[in-house]
This record gives C-alpha cells, structure tokens and sequence, in this order.
C-alpha cells in the first residue's frame, strides 16, 4: 500500500499549503485524485514520491513507514517510486540526450550496465525514435520530452507510479498514448498509480476510483 495519513505539508513555517490529507492506494490501483489549480494536489504528491518532507503526519510504503526525504530516503523506497511531472522541461536536464535523461536512474543506482537494454526497450515502448533519443529537451516537443520523462520514471521498474499532471500539456493523441504505456505497465507488473490532475473526464476513465480532493483532507 501506499498511504498517506493526515499529512500537512507547506513551503514556509506556519503556512501549510494543505492540513491533515489522507489517502491510500493499493497495488493494481489507479486513482485518480481531482481538484482545482492551486490547492496542493502537486505539493501533495512531492510528499507521496518522497520528495517532499510533510511538517506532520504519516507517510507508509508498502507498509514501512518513511522517515528520510529526497535522498536521505532508503534506496529501496526511492526506487519504488516512478513519478512523471507535469512540465517535462523543469524536470529534464537541458544537457542531456534523451537517451541519457532515460538511464539517469540507472546510472545513479549503479546499474549503468542495463542502460543498453533497457532504454531501446521503454524507447519503443513510449514512441521515441532512434534519431529522437540522439537529440537534446530543447530539440524535442513537449510531447516527445514527456515521452522520454514517462520512459525515465519507469526505467527502474517501480512498484508505484504518480503523475502529476502528466498529460495538461499535451495534446489528444499524445495522452491517449501515454495513458496506454501507464497501464500497460500497471497490468504487466501490478503497479499502482497515483494520478494527480482537473481533468475530471481523464481521470474517470482512466482510473479505477476518482476522489475529489476536499474528501482528503480532515477539518480542522
């Protein structure tokens, strides 16, 4: 599982963006979490891929509950975690080939050597050409940038997969697309997946259960 239980969060002492959210997704599960532009749903879901310390509350994956962030997370809890932004551009390094920005996981957790594999596979796997990976994020659309972002989040082959807005910036075709890698993952390997966004339509379809944000949160 992966739960979340009365979380506050914010960016400044005393001004919490959200109080007590909880929420939880099984394994298999998609949810959908709904709300408007600006209300935390990013902020909430930094927290659940462990970049985020909250200022209280729980966070548990697959039962351990997490008591370091970012990089001060247990490696085996980071690396259960596939997340997908909603601006590929401010999560992608200008410096890198497409190929590279894929790997960079790889390459961090030390396993350099399943690059070669690996990236031809989820390149295929997300519609990105050879010539395409060959190629740096401000020579690619925002829609092939997503691709190779998608690819990256799954190149550990995570347990728990959240995007964040994966698709507002994108056109039909492209979310359909990359809505159908998602759940092909899901079903090949029993991932669940938090997704994060205002699309009440997408995420309705696309999700197993949708909950509106207000349901998360607990009065104060």
């Amino acid at each position: 599982m992966l739960e979340l239980d009365a979380v506050t969060a914010g960016y400044r002492p005393r001004d919490p963006v959200f109080r007590a959210a909880s929420l939880t997704v099984a394994p298999g599960e998609a949810l959908g979490l709904l709300g408007p532009s600006g209300c935390g749903k990013s902020t909430l879901a930094r927290v659940a891929a462990l970049l985020h310390r909250p200022d209280a509350g729980r966070v548990r994956v697959d039962g351990r509950e997490v008591r370091g962030w970012r990089h001060r997370a247990p490696r085996e809890l980071r690396t259960a975690i596939g997340v997908v932004f909603q601006q590929p551009r401010m999560s992608a390094d200008p410096r890198l080939r497409l190929r590279d920005l894929i790997a960079e996981p790889l390459r961090a957790t030390g396993r350099r050597d399943e690059a070669a594999r690996r990236v031809p596979e989820l390149a295929e796997a997300v519609g990105l050409t050879g010539d395409l990976l060959a190629r740096r994020p401000h020579e690619v659309s925002d829609g092939q940038l997503q691709r190779a972002c998608l690819a990256r989040a799954l190149v550990l082959r995570p347990r728990w997969l959240i995007c964040d807005e994966m698709t507002a910036m994108l056109d039909a075709s492209t979310t359909a697309a990359l809505v159908a890698v998602v759940e092909t993952y899901r079903r090949e390997h029993g991932a669940g997946l938090l997704a994060v966004g205002h699309d009440r339509v997408l995420l309705e379809r696309w999700c197993d259960r949708t909950v509106e944000w207000d349901t998360c949160l607990t009065a104060p």
